[in-house]
């Protein structure tokens, strides 16, 4: 298929998290991402995860674009210096432009809102929208309550086999790299378009 990966939406909170990992393992993810030339789509806000993969990527040289609301960015997160922030006029909008302007996702430990965009794109590919890769970055062992969560809709009828989205798992940042930057095999993967 030979698809090359050029632009990432990442998702995460706008929270910090009580582990130091999270925000270690996001300033890696806005570095490598800069370092190997791969466009961060991210929500915009200056604060928490947010705001560390989105500085760290700025800091290495990296491409940066940020999606946000006028209430997000006027109550809870307003932008980083240096960056272009398009404004949309609600979460739906700007799910969508994320998703437009992305080749892959990249979902880092985050809360309600994390959760609800990556659903989203799950929901996108098991209706059959949408072939681009999910990487979901397992720090600290942070997403493998949604594994079992996974599973468990699977095993009573709900969902499909987890195997037949295209989602991966990664526990670290140079893994996560590394597999953007083997992107082919992930596309070859999908079944949805």
């Amino acid at each position: 298929m030979n698809k090359k990966i050029k632009s990432v939406a990442v998702y995460c909170g706008h929270q910090s998290g009580n582990n130091p990992e999270y925000i270690r393992d996001a300033k890696k993810v806005g570095e490598l991402l800069a370092r190997n030339k791969m466009t961060l789509v991210f929500g915009g806000g200056n604060v928490g995860l947010m705001g560390a993969v989105a500085s760290a990527a700025l800091e290495n040289g990296g491409e940066v674009i940020g999606i946000s609301t006028t209430h997000v960015l006027s109550l809870q997160e307003p932008a980083i210096d240096g960056i272009q922030v398009k404004v949309v006029d609600g979460l739906s909008t700007r799910k969508q432009e994320m998703y437009d302007l992305s080749d892959a996702f990249v979902i880092l430990p985050g809360g309600m809102g994390t959760l609800d965009e990556f659903t989203d794109i799950m929901t996108k590919q098991q209706v059959g929208e949408s072939c681009k890769p999910i990487f979901m970055m397992n720090t600290a062992k942070y997403w493998e309550f949604f594994g079992a969560v996974m599973t468990h809709m699977q095993d009573e009828g709900f969902i499909p086999h987890p195997e037949d989205y295209n989602i991966h798992i990664v526990n670290s940042p140079e893994e996560l790299i590394k597999d953007l930057n083997d992107s082919d095999r992930f596309f070859a993967k999908c079944k949805a378009i």
